[in-house]
């Protein structure tokens, strides 16, 4: 039995390996869960009591392999209810991850067992993150960011790096979600601004928003 706290440093431990493939910093760590180094070095301590994570003073932290499964499973319930709040409730994409963050830590595998069989054991969540499957595998897809895309190129929206309501809200905006189809008909050397297409309508979109839009190519 783990925490909310513990769980939740082994989730942001686990998020930014997966972003550097290598040992995170105290620095990150604290950065990402928006606390002091010295918080994050009491937890380290814990965590590694708990042989969940190994530390090399001036390199950093890095997950064991008990560690990762403890991540992967809090963040496969995170996953798999936001699928149940998207497609069961009827909430929309921009509204179920502070939900899910609640729902993450309920600790009956029974009940996660029966939500995923319940779902059709679903690969990706509303926003195309992978789900880890019982074991902690994560589904992995070829895909690229649409500021990667040339001019004439097309794509299909298959997930977001960002994602928060904020953006998710301008997406919708543009009519953009998982599954749209994105032609890039401009791309401006200056400022990396893009004009696409999706369905009938043109229209411009800056770098921030081609760097936080997942797509495969077509």
């Amino acid at each position: 039995m783990f925490t909310l706290a513990e769980e939740n440093y082994l989730k942001a431990i686990f998020h930014l390996e997966h972003d550097s493939a290598g040992e995170v910093s105290t620095n990150a760590i604290a950065e990402s869960m928006d606390t002091r180094p010295s918080s994050v070095t009491d937890m380290i301590q814990k965590l590694a009591e708990k042989k969940l994570l190994t530390y090399k003073r001036y390199k950093g932290v890095k997950l064991t392999k008990e560690g990762i499964k403890v991540a992967a499973n809090v963040i496969r319930k995170h996953r798999l209810w936001e699928v149940f709040l998207v497609e069961k409730l009827n909430f929309h994409w921009d509204e179920v991850h502070e939900i899910a963050e609640q729902l993450e830590h309920i600790q009956s595998e029974e009940l996660i067992t029966r939500l995923d069989k319940f779902l059709g054991s679903p690969d990706f969540d509303p926003h195309g993150d992978p789900i880890p499957d019982k074991h902690g595998v994560l589904k992995r897809t070829e895909k690229r960011l649409l500021s990667e895309i040339e001019k004439n190129q097309q794509g299909v929206c298959v997930g977001v790096k960002e994602s928060s309501a904020e953006f998710l809200q301008y997406l919708d905006k543009k009519k953009i979600s998982i599954g749209t189809k994105i032609s890039v008909l401009g791309k401006e050397f200056f400022d990396g601004s893009m004009i696409i297409q999706v369905g009938a309508d043109q229209f411009f979109i800056s770098k921030m928003v081609a760097e936080n839009l997942f797509v495969q190519t077509l």
